[in-house]
């Protein structure tokens, strides 16, 4: 019987599937050799079963495997469009049978493709068990009702859906499957929802921040015994309601941010046994009682005297961002900071911060717009051993401070400096920190080069540096950086996303970005690119993003033109923005991008081709005359008078 039941599951699954394969000629040249092999791994995978030739694997690692890249492009194939949709869904015999994480993937990608309607979910009834159509506008009653019969649904999220109202919960009264369930800013919905909740007996999970919910209905919340996780976020929650909770033994995550709860009413939370999460943010509350099991809490933008009142809570993460803090010494003085290993202490008045001395196993500090300065990093290199994340944007630390954190910091792997007094001393010091990825210099006095004062063109250039890290995103905007001091970022091998904001770019920025082998983002804004400057430009086979507003010098028949040749790149300019748009349908790069081209890291100065149109042309104007010109291209960037705007356009 059971080898009958898998050859049958087996066999509706495959008639699904080669249903869809068939329908959209999917099954091209170059898997036909392979045919065999490839089936039977694609049945593998679909059904959860090992490869023949693999060891069983852990249930996580499988269902890691679903999206498949075959999966995958069987789904996109199946969701390319609205009529490629129609072929399929009339196969309701094998969809009734598909294995639920096929049919959560391909609903996802329904969703995403905006190919979802509600008759359409009449096809998942019977094998779905997630549904996320947060912040669609579409949702309402009508998607509820078929939603309603779902029989196997365990997670659904209807954040910021709109036009969900109580009534429209009402289909899904009674459903012994939702485990999770997600209101978030439906703000149609009321006390009277929150009854229609109620029958929902295995329920685990409830969001409903910034709904219509009051505090009367925030008491009948009891009777769902089960809930581990609670967010009441922006409600009117207050001291009488929260005790109404105390019930709900189970509960482990409760948000109150802006609630009106108060020390009287915090007192109770220690009744909680199992509460491990706690955000009183935007709230009166100044301190809290004994809390032995918790491990993260938010107190953001509150006035705080004292954090907890003994040392036994297991704390691991901290959020102050925003606070007040009465008496610093005595904030932190009884609490068990040991296991701390995430503090965000960002725009608060602290300035001692003698407290990070016992943070020991600290990894994700955020320090950014504190009264930090060179002074008290000494505090941070002290305990940077295990430090991952650090955010010192907003602060008072100059490079010289830099100096002090380098060499304490060994698995550091990002690092913000944005608005700081930092200059390109301070690259030096930050490439000795051989763990970063990510480094943010976005409005600091960095200029790309080490001579301070004038520059000339043997003048050493301060990023050559970083060659030796393995960066994947830097951040340079609102910096004194011109074309020249960019040339090193041509070896950065590992580079992913680089941002650029400066009015000293120009095209010869481009021909250095253009040899980045791995750069997927790129974003030049507010320089003076010109036409021929993109038609020269070599864009790197990786570039999935080049964002160019600001780029006033730019016309639309340049940018339609770059992105005909660069199909695969979305581009985001003030005229509009154009996505990635594919001639040979999914997953097929455009002929001009077959060719690879051989990337040069080792390219001398001298090499760089002088081009007859590079000369900066602003020289020639004052800038009061640049003005009048910027604003004299205004009328040819709006698109509306035409009613033809540049993503509208076909790029036949």
């Amino acid at each position: 019987m059971a080898v009958t039941h898998i050859l049958s599951h087996i066999t509706l699954t495959v008639s699904f599937v080669f249903t869809i394969l068939i329908s959209f000629q999917f099954w091209s040249n170059r898997h036909q050799s392979e045919t065999g092999v490839v089936s039977v791994r694609f049945i593998s995978i679909i059904l959860y079963l090992p490869p023949i030739s693999e060891k069983p694997e852990k249930e996580s690692e499988r269902k890691m495997k679903t999206e498949s890249e075959l999966v995958g492009l069987c789904i996109e194939a199946a969701c390319e469009s609205r009529e490629s949709v129609e072929k399929w869904r009339m196969q309701r015999r094998s969809l009734d049978r598909l294995p639920s994480p096929l049919a959560d993937a391909l609903l996802r990608r329904l969703i995403a493709s905006r190919l979802l309607y509600p008759s359409l979910l009449e096809v998942f009834k019977h094998s779905a068990e997630e549904v996320d159509v947060r912040d669609n506008g579409t949702v309402d009653a009508e998607w509820m009702a078929y939603l309603g019969a779902f029989r196997n649904l365990r997670y659904l999220n209807l954040a910021d859906c709109h036009r969900i109202t109580t009534s429209a919960l009402w289909p899904i009264t009674g459903m012994t499957s939702l485990q999770e369930l997600d209101l978030s800013r439906c703000f149609k919905v009321n006390d009277a929802g929150i009854s229609h909740l109620l029958s929902i007996p295995n329920l685990e999970k409830l969001r409903i921040s910034e709904t219509g919910v009051t505090a009367k209905g925030v008491k009948l919340l009891s009777s769902l015994e089960n809930l581990s996780f609670l967010d009441l976020g922006g409600l009117p929650v207050d001291d009488v309601s929260l005790t109404s909770l105390l019930v709900l033994k189970r509960l482990q995550y409760i948000d109150l941010w802006g609630s009106k709860i108060s020390n009287e009413g915090a007192a109770v939370l220690n009744m909680f046994p199992k509460l491990t999460y706690l955000n009183l943010g935007w709230t009166s509350v100044t301190k809290l009682p004994t809390l032995s099991s918790l491990e993260c809490l938010d107190m953001s933008n509150c006035t705080i005297d004292s954090i907890l009142e003994d040392d036994k809570s297991p704390l691991a993460k901290l959020i102050f961002s925003g606070a007040t803090f009465l008496n610093e010494a005595e904030a932190f003085l009884y609490a068990n900071t040991n296991l701390v290993s995430f503090l965000d202490v960002a725009h608060t008045s602290l300035n001692k911060f003698f407290f990070l001395s016992k943070m020991k196993v600290i990894e994700h500090l955020n320090l950014s717009s504190c009264m930090m300065g060179d002074d008290s990093v000494e505090m941070v290199a002290c305990v940077g051993g295990n430090l991952k994340s650090l955010n010192l944007s907003g602060t008072k630390v100059t490079s010289a401070g830099l100096g002090i954190l380098a060499g304490h910091v060994p698995y550091l792997e990002t690092l913000s400096l944005s608005q700081t007094p930092v200059d390109d001393t301070a690259i030096s010091f930050i490439s000795m920190m051989p763990s970063l990825k990510d480094v943010d210099l976005s409005n600091t006095n960095i200029r790309g080069f080490l001579q301070q004062g004038r520059i000339d063109v043997d003048s050493p250039l301060s990023l050559m540096a970083l060659q030796n890290l393995k960066l994947e995103r830097l951040n340079l905007e609102h910096t004194q950086v011109r074309d020249e001091a960019l040339y090193p970022l041509s070896s950065f091998l590992e580079l992913r996303y680089l941002s650029l904001r400066s009015a000293s770019l120009a095209d010869v920025s481009l021909f250095y970005l253009s040899s980045i082998p791995k750069l997927t983002n790129l974003s030049v804004c507010d320089a003076v690119l010109t036409n021929y400057g993109i038609d020269i430009f070599k864009a790197p086979e990786t570039l999935k993003v080049l964002d160019l507003r600001g780029c006033w010098l730019l016309t639309e028949d340049t940018i339609l033109s770059f992105c005909r040749h660069h199909p695969q790149v979305e581009v985001r300019h003030d005229l509009g923005t154009v996505y990635p748009f594919n001639q040979n349908g999914p997953n097929h790069s455009s002929p001009s991008r077959s060719t690879s081209r051989t990337v040069q890291m080792a390219k001398k100065k001298d090499q760089v081709p002088v081009f007859p149109y590079l000369a900066d042309q602003r020289l020639k104007y004052s800038r009061d005359e640049l003005l009048i010109l910027q604003f004299a291209s205004l009328p040819l960037a709006s698109s509306s008078e035409s009613g033809n705007s540049i993503f509208e356009k076909q790029l036949d």
